[in-house]
């Protein structure tokens, strides 16, 4: 295993971060209904991927409902005892209760928040605490000055966001810097062979202020395993394969290209699908740890092996060329002049 620092911080992670989206058996309620595993399932995952080396865990309030996800792993520190070798990161922002302030970034909610995190999580402090999304209802000085206040109380240690634009992540890096907030350290942000617009501004804005990036759903909901092909939905019980709607986004020629690149260069390199995506992340710039689920050990183990693949130059630009992404105006003109100015 290989470990990076978290953006800015000092502290170090794992390059595969193990996210636990999919822990605990969720209720119909749940957009995790039928892809999601056992508390004793995810309490193995979490003890193999220890064992492996991956030290760094990322959930949120809102994975399962009522804040299951966070319950289990909290159950899995106080059964192991393992609480100190894990780099915790959760997420707050989206809706938990009812009432008018059931959503949010307002210092009212985030005080609140953090509580019921710690709880669910029996702990007494998050390593890395991260909003969700940006909150254009709230300033972003009043979301900044009540986690910093988080930080200097001790129960949490770094700040991330997650979902954020590019200009809306400057403007709180500014905002950091000359009112002397604590700042985030990390962006946790969609980015795969089949995602990539956040390479237009948000990576550049990451590089600039050395914040590290955790790309989610580094494998496209499943799409770049192998698993899927041309004018098939996806094996019976697949996320793709029980949410059709979605499976529409995916099937794109573009996509299609991508992926029967990745087909070529698995072969070449004796390597699963998913160890190339994962791969392919990993050398891209600003790129901290990336993300990935597992409902089973098998996947854990499946996606270990990436931690050490290194792609060769020829083999990223590859599957750089068969994903390349339409810039759009004025990154396409910027592009153009540039190259032959």
């Amino acid at each position: 295993m290989q470990y990076r620092n978290l953006g800015a911080a000092g502290v170090k992670v794992s390059t595969l971060c193990l996210g636990a989206m999919t822990f605990g058996e969720a209720d119909d309620k749940s957009f995790m209904h039928k892809v999601s595993c056992d508390e004793a399932t995810s309490h193995a995952i979490m003890d193999r991927a220890l064992d492996a080396g991956i030290n760094f865990i990322d959930t949120a309030d809102v994975y399962g409902q009522d804040g299951l996800s966070e319950r289990v792993v909290g159950s899995w520190f106080e059964a192991s005892g393992k609480r100190d070798k894990v780099v915790l990161a959760t997420k707050f922002r989206f809706t938990m209760g009812d009432g008018p302030n059931k959503s949010g970034a307002s210092r009212y909610r985030i005080v609140r928040c953090v509580e019921d995190s710690l709880r669910r999580l029996r702990t007494d402090r998050i390593d890395l605490y991260q909003i969700h999304m940006q909150d254009p209802a709230v300033a972003e000085d009043e979301t900044l000055r009540a986690l910093d206040d988080l930080v200097r109380a001790g129960k949490v240690l770094y700040l991330g966001c997650s979902n954020y634009a590019a200009y809306r992540l400057v403007d709180s890096l500014w905002t950091s810097r000359t009112q002397h907030l604590e700042r985030f350290v990390t962006l946790q942000a969609q980015y795969s062979l089949i995602e990539r617009g956040l390479e237009r501004e948000l990576i550049p804005a990451c590089k600039q202020w050395s914040v590290g990036l955790l790309p989610w759903s580094p494998l496209g909901g499943g799409f770049l395993t192998g698993k899927y092909r041309r004018g098939e939905t996806g094996p019976a019980g697949s996320r793709l394969g029980t949410w059709p709607d979605r499976w529409k986004r995916f099937d794109s020629e573009r996509n299609w290209k991508a992926l029967a690149a990745l087909d070529a260069v698995a072969a070449e390199v004796g390597a699963t699908h998913a160890q190339v995506a994962l791969a392919w992340l990993l050398a891209k710039p600003t790129v901290t740890s990336v993300i990935f689920g597992a409902r089973s050990i098998a996947q854990v183990e499946d996606n270990l092996p990436a931690a050490d693949l290194v792609l060769s130059p020829q083999h990223h630009k590859q599957l750089d060329d068969a994903s390349a992404l339409d810039l759009g105006y004025p990154y396409d003109f910027m592009a153009r002049i540039a190259s032959v100015a």
